[in-house]
């Protein structure tokens, strides 16, 4: 480490924002919190204000250096990581967004996106971007709220307008609106950015009819983009650092070798592997996406998207009320000596990467009179495995290098269970940090790299420090039997 310094991580997620102030040796000292409101104006639709976000920003940020005693002018700069292909358009003149943010998990334009495949546009698409034609992505969401806001398709046309991501509206607000720029990671959400050419792409801005006009600056991840507008804090700060959670994420673990991967587990789960300066195309529906984008230099990684994981648990305790805390499900998968011939496949949403089947529902196959409540939690539990197993096992015919190790982050990472059986079917070890908070620690890393706090990747391999490893110890038979049990599971739910 080229000096001492802190380094305060902004985390904008989709129901809640942190602020957490980290140290010199990538350890939180102090974190602030605040959930806030979601909207569904209709069925599918999801919004955020994003007054309220800047709002929660603000606050969590002064509760943070508040709580860690350290004083502004000694924090060397601010990290941003934020809930990816969220849209925001405000108005340049006075920074106030013409609609609510229309969120990643909106469904309005799953027409529009349909009709666009049926057009054979996707696979010129995902040349350029390496993504699927699918609501999910930002271009279709600002599309819509240009042709639906009064008068802001010829307000964009005329360069009044402002377009970004929830990263890039919080560095305009930050900084006072005097930088509209994102990041390599975020742009590369949006289905505008060519990810090949790094840059924006005049084609899709025609495709999405949307004017290139009102697109934003991307810089690398590391990279001072501005310092916060006078008055905001008692000292202004360097904002140095910015990225998507789940890259943030894999940053935050210190995968920067070609074949590291990492997997966070939350309501749902993402795996990301490194694939280096290769950006891989998929033959088996993953997403290619920027890793990360340090001195010019891209990395990339090929990313799975899996729907349900906790969400599973959480449907075990609300739903139907086997469980009374998440918790429960480590002592309840240990009760029994097997599955019992028990899987559960959680389409509750459809299924994600590799099927990409919206129309999958929810099932559980092989109920007898002799299973039980823990047969069921230990589906449920199971099930997150398997279908990481199913990710790595495509990143790999993909062309990636079978990761030797995988690391693991999000709430679900705290099970034991769930580590060793993850270990047990992918057939390699699991590695658990000892702080969970892996995508604002990322955050913090980019804004150390760029302000001296750390001086290249080495300086932070070193700071990651493993908490639990799980080895394999399954047998082969064993792991082939499971793993085709769920396979004919799966066949069994995807949807004719």
């Amino acid at each position: 480490m080229s000096q001492p310094g802190h380094l305060l991580a902004i985390d904008q997620g989709t129901t809640s924002t942190r602020a957490i102030v980290f140290d010199a040796e990538a350890r939180a000292v102090a974190t602030a919190q605040c959930e806030f409101e979601q909207h569904y104006p209709e069925l599918g639709w999801v919004e955020h204000d994003p007054e309220d976000i800047w709002r929660d920003v603000v606050k969590t940020a002064r509760e943070a250096m508040a709580q860690s005693g350290v004083a502004p002018r000694d924090i060397a700069g601010i990290g941003i990581t934020n809930q990816r292909e969220t849209v925001v358009v405000w108005d340049k003149a006075t920074g106030t967004p013409i609609h609510k943010a229309i969120v990643w998990q909106d469904r309005r334009t799953a027409r529009l996106c349909a009709d666009l495949k049926a057009d054979g546009v996707e696979a010129d698409v995902r040349a350029r971007t390496g993504l699927l034609v699918d609501p999910y992505f930002s271009a279709t969401k600002l599309a819509w709220i240009l042709d639906n806001v009064a008068g802001a398709r010829a307000a964009a046309e005329r360069g009044e307008l402002a377009f970004g991501t929830i990263d890039c509206f919080l560095l305009w607000r930050l900084t006072g609106g005097k930088v509209h720029a994102t990041d390599v990671t975020n742009a590369g959400r949006t289905m505008l950015y060519n990810i090949r050419t790094q840059g924006w792409d005049e084609e899709l801005c025609r495709l999405f009819r949307v004017p290139m006009q009102i697109l934003p600056e991307v810089h690398d991840n590391s990279h001072v983009f501005g310092t916060t507008a006078p008055g905001l804090f008692e000292a202004e700060i360097p904002i140095a650092g910015m990225a998507g959670d789940q890259q943030a994420a894999l940053f935050g673990q210190a995968c920067f070798a070609p074949g590291m991967a990492k997997s966070t587990y939350g309501t749902g789960c993402f795996m990301l592997l490194n694939t280096g300066e290769e950006a891989l195309a998929s033959d088996n529906r993953l997403i290619t996406t920027p890793a990360y984008r340090l001195n010019g230099q891209m990395t990339y990684a090929l990313e799975g998207s899996i729907f349900v994981a906790g969400a599973a648990i959480k449907w075990l305790r609300d739903g139907i009320g086997v469980i009374t805390h998440a918790r429960e499900t480590n002592d309840m998968a240990t009760q029994v000596p097997d599955n019992h011939g028990v899987y559960m496949v959680p389409a509750f949403v459809g299924l994600g990467a590799p099927h990409w089947d919206p129309d999958a529902r929810g099932a559980i196959y092989g109920l007898t009179l002799g299973a039980g409540q823990a047969h069921l939690a230990r589906a449920a539990l199971e099930a997150v495995a398997y279908q990481t197993m199913d990710l790595a096992d495509a990143m790999v015919a993909d062309g990636g290098r079978t990761p030797e190790r995988l690391r693991v982050d999000g709430g679900m990472a705290a099970n034991d269970w769930l580590c060793q059986f993850l270990a047990d079917m992918l057939d390699v070890p699991v590695e658990r940090p000892v702080h969970l908070e892996t995508t604002a620690l990322g955050a913090a890393f980019h804004a150390g790299l760029a302000t001296g706090v750390w001086s290249d990747l080495d300086a932070l391999s070193r700071t990651w420090r493993q908490g639990e490893l799980f080895r394999p110890a399954m047998k082969a038979e064993r792991r082939r039997d499971l793993a085709a049990g769920w396979k004919d599971a799966v066949r069994r739910t995807i949807s004719k």
